[in-house]
Formats: structure tokens, C-alpha cells, sequence
């Protein structure tokens, strides 16, 4: 099978999931699905099905052509002709996002390389799942990728973690080509000319995933004389994550804490805004900040570039896209793809 029809199984496979289709080869991940947030309490299937459909997007004909067109003199058309031996990828993945590694999945299976897989204790067995629903379609997956406990005989490592593990991982690691991934943000610059519909747009960045992914909106930047009751009349589309038990143990915790703390704060019952210089909130939780002259507030963020994985607003992504990252876009940047290929 060529790279483009391993990957179409791929989202025909998803597509099956999201119709409730009678589909033998993935009703591993169709019955996971409903499972989950009894492993993960983050992962509500509402929000699973609403990932894969945006999976659904990314793996259509025209991206898959378009991300891999730059690569097209490299990439392993015939996956039993390669020459020589393939590299041995340890990817160790994080487990704050339904299928947070698929990239770096889709990446070394187009690559050609054999993976060890060791997953996040927190994957609520998402990615099993969905491994032998792939596998069923497509039997070489099932040889390229190994789900494994311990990390041994590997010629490469992508390990993504908090700032802590990455610390650890860049030590441990020190010896093997990597990428090493730890802690970043989402930010918005409102210039204050954004329509209704836009900060509706904004909420989407803010809270889908509960906003515990790197790309999820933390902070907000507001021009001077901005009315935050705007933003608030915009969020009210969320309100049910009032009844959510660990959002709102995470809003009534900060909320004690920082009125213990005598903090000025602002909120609407199930998300807490403060005015603060850092960029990572807490869940339930937006920091916000004025800004005068956009033109400075560039130079700022540019210091703080290795502290943010996405920028929505002026001068950066469209709202309501942080969570729709395109398949040719990469985590903190770094090419992933190219990493591969150069082993």
C-alpha cells in the first residue's frame, strides 16, 4: 500500500466511527469511545467524536498531498522496496489530549520507520483502539508500531511531557537524535474591532478540551479601553461546564485561593479572569492583560516565544482555529517530518 492509502484507511476508519456504521475493523474504537471518560474524566465523548472529525479534515486527499508534495523525492512510495534498515523510533506521548501523539504517529509511519510506542498511563486506551482498527485495514501497521512499557534499542526519540520531564527527557535522551517537548500556551491579541461571532469563535480556543492542551488559549491581550463584558457575554455557550465535577473542583479551588489572596478577580460562574503577566492559567481559569501599542506587545511575545505553541487573533491564527491545527503544522514548530527523514 502506498503512504496515501495507509493514511485514507486511516480516515475512512474514522469516518465509519463518527456514522456509527457497522464496521468490524474498528469497533474496537467505536466501542472506546463511550469508555473513556470513565478512565479519563476529561475525555467526554462528545468531545472525542468532535476530535476525530477534525481529523476527519486534516487527512483529506488534498492536505495529505500538500504536506507530503515537499517531501515527494524522499518518502517511501513502496513500502517493501526501502533501502536499508529502518530506524527504530521511542515515542513516548503525553496524555492531556484525546490522541495527542497521532501526529508524530502519522509522522514516523511516513517516514518508514519502526516505532515503540510507550503511551501516557492517561490515554484511556484511545490509542490501542484506534491502533488495531488501523491495523485490521492495514496489516503493516501492526509490524511498524509496537506498544511497549520500557523504551530499550531505539536510534531515536520524540518524548513530549511537562517542564519537569522535559528537563529528564533532554538528559536521558542526550545521547540520540530528538525532539523534546515540554509546557506551552495559547494566546490571543484582540485588536477590540472582533464582531460577536468572533469571541464566540474565541471560546472555542479557550475551553474545548477543557483547555488542557498546549494550543488551548490561556491568555488574552485586550487593547486599552476593551469592555471584558463583551468576552463574557461570548463564553455563556459554555456554561455547562459548571456541572463538569473536575472543571468546577478546579474553578471553586482557584476561586477560594485567590480570594484568600485578596486577588481582583473577575467571573461568571464557571470561569475565573485575572489580570496577570504569566501565560499558563490554571483550568477554569483565563489570565488576561492591556496592551497600548500592539507593535511592543509583538516584541514581548517574541521573548516569550518558546513559552507559546499558538497565537490567535491580530497577527495570528483565526479564531476558533487553535484546536484545528493543519497536518502540515508542527508542535513548537520543529518539523517533525524533516526529523525523521534525516535519521
Amino acid at each position: 500500500m502506498t503512504i496515501e492509502e495507509i493514511l485514507s484507511a486511516l480516515r475512512k476508519g474514522f469516518q465509519a466511527v463518527l456514522q456509527d456504521e457497522s464496521n468490524a475493523e474498528w469497533a474496537v474504537l467505536a466501542d472506546a469511545l463511550p469508555r473513556a471518560e470513565n478512565m479519563n474524566g476529561w475525555f467526554a465523548e462528545e468531545q472525542l467524536r468532535g476530535c476525530l472529525q477534525d481529523w476527519v479534515a486534516a487527512l483529506s486527499p488534498d492536505n495529505v498531498a500538500d504536506w507530503l508534495h515537499p517531501y515527494a523525492d524522499r518518502l517511501i512510495k513502496n513500502r517493501g522496496k526501502q533501502d536499508g534498515q529502518p530506524k527504530v523510533l521511542a515515542l513516548i506521548t503525553a496524555g492531556n489530549l484525546p490522541w495527542v501523539g497521532l501526529h508524530d504517529i502519522l509522522c514516523a509511519v511516513v517516514a518508514g520507520h519502526r516505532v515503540k510506542l510507550r503511551l501516557s498511563r492517561d490515554d484511556a486506551g484511545l490509542t490501542s483502539a484506534l491502533l488495531a482498527g488501523w491495523t485490521a485495514m492495514c496489516p503493516g501497521i501492526g509490524e511498524q508500531i509496537e506498544l511497549v512499557e520500557r523504551l530499550d534499542d531505539y536510534d531515536a526519540v520524540i518524548a513530549t511531557g511537562s517542564n519537569s520531564t522535559r528537563q529528564h527527557f533532554e538528559r536521558y535522551f542526550a545521547h540520540v537524535p530528538h525532539i523534546i517537548r515540554g509546557q506551552r500556551s495559547g494566546v490571543a491579541v484582540l485588536s477590540g474591532e472582533e464582531s460577536h461571532e468572533d469571541l464566540v469563535a474565541l471560546s472555542e480556543d479557550i475551553f474545548r478540551y477543557f483547555g488542557l492542551g498546549c494550543r488551548s488559549v490561556s491568555k488574552i491581550y485586550v487593547p486599552t479601553g476593551f469592555d471584558l463584558d463583551r468576552i463574557f457575554a461570548a463564553l455563556i455557550g459554555w456554561s455547562d461546564l459548571q456541572h463538569h465535577h473536575r472543571f468546577v473542583n478546579n474553578y471553586t479551588y482557584h476561586k477560594a485561593l485567590w480570594l484568600l489572596e485578596a486577588v481582583d478577580l473577575l467571573e461568571n460562574g464557571f470561569v475565573l479572569f485575572k489580570q496577570d503577566e504569566a501565560l499558563a492559567s490554571p483550568v477554569a481559569t483565563l489570565y488576561w492583560d492591556r496592551y497600548e501599542d500592539v507593535e511592543v506587545l509583538n516584541a514581548e511575545l517574541a521573548l516569550r516565544a518558546d513559552e507559546i505553541q499558538c497565537r490567535i487573533g491580530l497577527g495570528g491564527h483565526p479564531y476558533g482555529s487553535a484546536q484545528r491545527p493543519g497536518i502540515a503544522e508542527y508542535a513548537d514548530g520543529v518539523d517533525t517530518l524533516k526529523f525523521l527523514l534525516d535519521l
